[in-house]
């Protein structure tokens, strides 16, 4: 598919591509063959796609997949895909609201926008694997390594539920209209923690509470975050003492040092 291509069918369909939707439309269809290639899907398998857009994916996706669920938000696009038929299903929505369907493989270029809520939900459910386009600066803090500028919550919540990796950089040439920044495709295989966790949404607290604060220091960001974990400020403050970690700061944490604090701050609780 060419950028005239893409010109062509959107005149045809009364679309103009819109950057508040995040509408960059991958023309490059060998990008999109070897990211469904990396996918690994087999037979019998579901494949969840958000965002479909014009289809460069969702076409080759019903020629792999026992059956393909794609979300798509601006309707005239999705009644377009319908046409598809086969193996696809077209469900016109918005992914961050619509309910999602059981699936195996999420396989997707999602809009930039979405990139971090999408993320989250994913992470949320259950899947085995995913493929996901994103913009490439997102996708270097998915893989960040602690004591780096782009290591954050973000980092830590993927690395706690899945093995990350970049598998490779595309061009914004791939896409039209082209985006201001290059993307990156990225591969996460679901697989629990390396180490234990008492309470996954103490976990949770605790990373979004240290990260909110993330240049002050573990001890500093629990203080001030005392609503999260305890009724009694002066109690809490008390319990604090105990726990490890207090002088460092969220940044240098690696996932399983966060998996150590919040089973503390688990005690900690009562």
């Amino acid at each position: 598919m060419r950028a005239t291509d893409v010109e062509a069918e959107l005149r045809r369909l009364g679309i103009r591509a819109s950057r508040g939707l995040g509408q960059h439309f991958l023309i490059d269809e060998r990008v999109a063959r070897r990211q469904i290639e990396r996918a690994s899907i087999e037979e019998g398998e579901t494949v969840f796609e958000v965002g479909p857009g014009l289809g460069v994916l969702t076409r080759i996706l019903g020629t792999r997949a026992t059956r393909v669920i794609a979300v798509e938000k601006d309707r005239r696009l999705a009644n377009a895909l319908r046409a598809l038929g086969g193996p696809v299903e077209v469900v016109d929505g918005d992914a961050l609201k619509v309910e999602w369907p059981a699936f195996d493989v999420m396989v997707s270029n999602l809009p930039y926008r979405i990139s971090s809520p999408v993320t989250f939900r994913l992470l949320d459910g259950p899947f085995d694997r995913a493929v996901l386009m994103f913009q490439r600066e997102f996708a270097e803090r998915l893989v960040a390594r602690p004591g780096t500028k782009d290591y954050s919550r973000l980092t830590v919540n993927v690395a706690h539920r899945a093995e990350c990796e970049i598998l490779e950089r595309v061009p914004r040439s791939a896409f039209h209209p082209q985006p201001r920044v290059d993307s990156a495709i990225v591969r996460l295989v679901r697989r629990a923690p390396a180490y234990g966790v008492t309470d996954e949404g103490t976990f949770r607290a605790v990373v979004d509470a240290t990260f909110l604060h993330r240049r002050k220091t573990i001890g500093n960001a629990l203080r001030l975050e005392w609503k999260r974990f305890h009724a009694d400020r002066d109690r809490w403050r008390e319990r604090l003492a105990s726990l490890p970690f207090l002088g460092r700061r969220a940044g240098d944490l690696s996932p399983a040092d966060f998996a150590t604090l919040a089973n503390d701050v688990a005690r900690a609780k009562g």
